[in-house]
């Protein structure tokens, strides 16, 4: 499969998508608000573990996403979730973009509460979910190149295993106080595991349970319309699905997208489809 490039335009936000578009508009809006009501606004509305584990303050592991300690923090995220977040949605449409997005950021929450569970510091920030989309990005574009902080080129997904490496040894050796490394770490092994292993188990598990209905394999695949009946011709039998070639094809859907397939692969899922039901 040749590799995909993306060209980022300039930031125009009348032309971003709607979901980065809507959640940058919320992040800036929650931003002013907590500088309107003061800290008390960080204890009851950031991911304070204690306070979830011990109290069951239940919204505190989605509204935590929402608030930011500085103006720096707030554009920081924002511009990573711009440059990450444009090209991964605009793959995969907005409703499977923002699911994504917030499963990456319950990951990074329940990463904060394993680790440290008695803690009674909030913990704040969108860091979450953007280091799961910085693993989207690498895994669609493992060859586009980023400039780390604005200087050092590198590909993607280098930068994606750099910063997983990183964000480990932080957190391991406390070298950076008052960073929730752990939380960015679950942001991005969350957003692997969804990427690598749900997704494509869903789409497998999909194909078995429509067949097992009696309908038709298609993963969003329209089959064409019946045509007039002509006169009966011999038509070569078709070789049977491998599985090398279904999880090829699958890779070849979670990265690219169902429109990518071929009308030969398309016909693959839908033989293995067929012997799945028998």
């Amino acid at each position: 499969m040749s590799p995909r490039v993306f060209e980022h335009a300039p930031i125009d936000f009348r032309g971003m998508p709607p979901a980065v578009k809507g959640l940058i508009i919320a992040n800036v809006a929650v931003f002013l608000l907590t500088q309107l009501v003061g800290p008390q606004f960080y204890t009851l509305f950031g991911l304070v573990p204690a306070r979830v584990l011990q109290d069951y303050w239940l919204w505190q592991p989605v509204t935590y996403l929402f608030i930011h300690g500085g103006v720096w923090h707030l554009l920081f995220n924002m511009f990573a979730l711009w440059m990450f977040g444009v090209p991964v949605e605009s793959q995969w449409g907005t409703r499977e973009f923002l699911k994504f997005y917030f499963i990456c950021g319950l990951g990074a929450a329940a990463a904060s509460l394993a680790m440290s569970p008695h803690s009674v510091v909030p913990i704040i920030g969108a860091s979450g979910p953007i280091y799961g989309l910085l693993v989207a990005f690498a895994m669609l574009y493992p060859d586009a190149v980023v400039y780390l902080w604005f200087f050092f080129p590198i590909k993607a997904s280098h930068m994606a295993v750099l910063f997983g490496v990183l964000e480990f040894y932080f957190g391991a050796t406390g070298s950076t106080p008052g960073i929730a490394n752990f939380a960015h770490l679950g942001g991005m092994i969350t957003g692997y595991i969804y990427l690598r292993w749900w997704w494509i188990w869903k789409i497998r598990a999909k194909a078995v349970m429509g067949v097992s209905r009696g309908e038709p394999f298609s993963i969003g695949i329209k089959r064409p319309a019946p045509r007039a009946k002509t006169a009966p011709r011999q038509a070569a039998k078709p070789p049977a699905a491998s599985m090398d070639d279904v999880d090829r094809i699958l890779d070849k859907i979670l990265t690219s997208g169902l429109g990518s397939l071929t009308e030969d692969e398309r016909e693959i899922m839908r033989r293995y489809s067929d012997k799945t039901n028998h």
